[in-house]
Parts: C-alpha cells; structure tokens; sequence
C-alpha cells in the first residue's frame, strides 16, 4: 500500500536525482596524427659538381612509388638498355641485362600525349640550349627572343629542359620528342600543362649517364587528357 512514509521516500529520491548532474561527455579523442613523410634517398640530393647547381628534392612531394628504382623487367621483349615511356603511368623504364630494369618516376605534357612509336636516341646535351619552334613563335610572341634564329635560351637554371635531354629521331629525322630535365618534384607522376616527358634533374642526369648512343625508345601509345595543352 502507498503509504505517507512511501510517498516521502519516492518524493526523497525525486529530488535528489533532479540534483544529480548528468554524467560528463567523454573527450573527443584526436585522430593520430600522420607519420611523416618517409626521407628522400640520397641520390636526391643536391648536387653541387654541374656547372649549375641542383636542389634537392624537398621531402614528401614524390610518392616513394616515383622513385629511381630497380624492378623486374615489364618489357621483355626490348632490347638491353632500350628506354620504354610509359605516358599514362608517368614511367620511364631503362631495360637492363639479368631480366631487370631501372624505373624513373615522370611528369608528361601535352606533347608526351601526342607522340608514340619506335625511335632512338641520337644524341644527348648536358644543359641544353632551349629554342623555340617558330610554330610556338608564332602562337606567343612573348618566346620570340628564345627562336631558333635568335639562339635559344642557354642552359642553365631556369631552362625548359633542365640538366639533360635526351634527342629521339625516326627514320632519321628529329621527332620533336624529348626526355628532358626541369621537371618540378611536384608534378612527378602527373600530367602538367607543357613539355614532353620530364625527369627530375637528378634522375636525367643518372639515365643519361647509362644509355648508349641510339639506344632503341618505345613510346607506348596513350589517350591524350582532354583540356590539356602546352606550350614547350
């Protein structure tokens, strides 16, 4: 029966837990905080015997993935120190004896898209002078000091094809195609707006000191992305 004395109890116990404080939110718990970037190897380094000098490559812009290294041979049925360009998976592939080949990490541009086939290498510069095609003369005025009949810009910082290029003929004319230096650490493994196939100082300066004179190039074919459009 609910008595007077049950009445005080449940009107008791009513009160105190209207003044019993709720049961505090536990804290939010940060998420960890990400590792850090792994190091760059050495031989991204800077280098400082060129006649100019070469930045390293800043820590955690190229994705390990990109860097020079050495895999099983994907292409073998290329020749020993052919260079197979890969232009949609942004590599570069030096074929080696043993069924090995080095790997080279590459941005691409509008012209990397629009050139493929067999050709050879037909010569190389250490910090070539960069001229300009009177076809890009002609569409911005602004490269005219840079023509051909003006000399080109000299090598150096600054230069479009940076501390190497390598020169790929067919049938013994200049495809217009180039394996060059100049390429910004960021841009590696993406399409950028202008060039052909762009190496990291370090990584053209290290092909260009394996490959022999006409060393065959494969240039896989490749779906140019639309909007994209150079100017180099």
């Amino acid at each position: 029966m609910f008595n007077r004395r049950s009445f005080l109890a449940s009107a008791g116990m009513a009160a105190l837990s209207a003044c019993a404080r709720p049961a505090p939110e536990p804290e939010p718990v940060a998420p960890p905080a990400p590792p850090p970037p792994p190091p760059m190897p050495a031989r991204y380094g800077a280098l400082y015997d060129e006649p100019f000098p070469v930045p390293a490559v800043p820590r955690g812009v190229v994705s390990r993935e990109y860097w020079r290294q050495e895999i099983a041979n994907p292409f073998t049925d290329m020749d020993e120190g052919g260079i197979v360009v890969d232009p949609d998976a942004a590599f570069l592939y030096l074929v080696e004896p043993n069924g090995r080949a080095l790997r080279y990490g590459v941005s691409v541009g509008a012209a990397g898209f629009e050139w493929k086939g067999d050709a050879i290498i037909q010569y190389q510069r250490d910090w070539p002078v960069w001229k300009a095609p009177d076809s890009m003369v002609e569409r911005w005025p602004q490269f005219e000091p840079y023509s051909v009949a003006n000399g080109g810009m000299p090598g150096g910082p600054g230069n479009p094809l940076g501390a190497r290029a390598l020169y790929l003929f067919q049938n013994g004319e200049d495809t217009l195609y180039r394996i060059h230096g100049a390429c910004e650490p960021e841009t590696v493994g993406k399409a950028v707006s202008s060039g052909c196939i762009r190496m990291i100082d370090q990584d053209v300066i290290d092909l260009a000191t394996r490959v022999r004179h006409h060393a065959p190039v494969r240039v896989l074919k490749s779906v140019k992305p639309e909007g994209l459009t150079g100017i180099y």
